[in-house]
């Protein structure tokens, strides 16, 4: 007579293939959350850099000043520093955010071929004739990535003579900001203060010479208390 009956071992030898499995999907996922740890520096690593709280700060008060031609202005509600980002000078030097410590930057990328970015040189460039110096400076960076020329004889042709020359033709440094979520299009403006920490972000072109910008612009170079 032929036994239809499955053989009895036959279920503790699945158990068996089982077990090892369980095991090993376990000891994945705590490798993947040993990886997590050990890559964001444990589960009590603070968000935002200690040091940018001033920067957070700085923003909540000049907030009520963003407004009329600056109204679009995203102020900092977490401390961020922003990554140093690397570009070159007029001269071919290279040149990083971090040698502007101790100013507060309006950075900002343009590039020729973005028509709202060079509506807005101009007034870049009387922005910084009007506050430019010790405490302040725009640092426009140009991301053009074929011709060199081309950024230079457009400053030359309008006659923007009061903006220093940057240029990053690898277009590196939208991409750094563009990681940390500050650069979603073109043109971008970040304003930095001293320690490198972002006050406020501008995703599109604004006034800049408007009386509401360079308000901002002050009440942040000299913060009332």
């Amino acid at each position: 007579m032929t036994n239809d009956m499955p053989e009895l071992p036959s279920a503790p030898r699945a158990a068996t293939r089982r077990i090892p499995l369980a095991v090993g999907a376990v000891l994945t996922v705590a490798a993947i959350g040993s990886a997590v740890l050990y890559a964001t520096g444990g589960l009590n690593r603070p968000t935002g850099d200690a040091a940018c709280r001033p920067a957070v700060e700085l923003a909540r008060k000049i907030a009520p000043l963003a407004h009329g031609e600056v109204a679009a202005l995203t102020m900092a509600t977490a401390p961020l520093r922003l990554p140093d980002l690397a570009f070159d000078d007029a001269t071919g030097q290279p040149r990083k955010l971090s040698d502007w410590r101790g100013r507060i930057v309006l950075v900002n990328l343009w590039a020729t071929w973005c028509v709202p970015c060079r509506k807005e040189m101009p007034a870049l460039d009387e922005l910084q004739a009007k506050l430019g110096g010790a405490e302040f400076e725009v640092v426009a960076i140009n991301i053009d990535t074929r011709d060199p020329e081309k950024p230079k004889n457009f400053l030359k042709d309008a006659n923007l003579t009061r903006l220093g020359y940057f240029s990053d033709p690898k277009a590196k440094v939208f991409q750094d900001l563009k990681a940390v979520g500050r650069a979603l299009g073109m043109p971008t403006s970040v304003l930095v203060d001293g320690q490198g920490c972002e006050i406020a972000t501008l995703a599109g072109p604004a006034e800049w010479a408007s009386e509401d910008a360079v308000k901002l612009i002050k009440a942040a170079t000299k913060p009332q208390s």
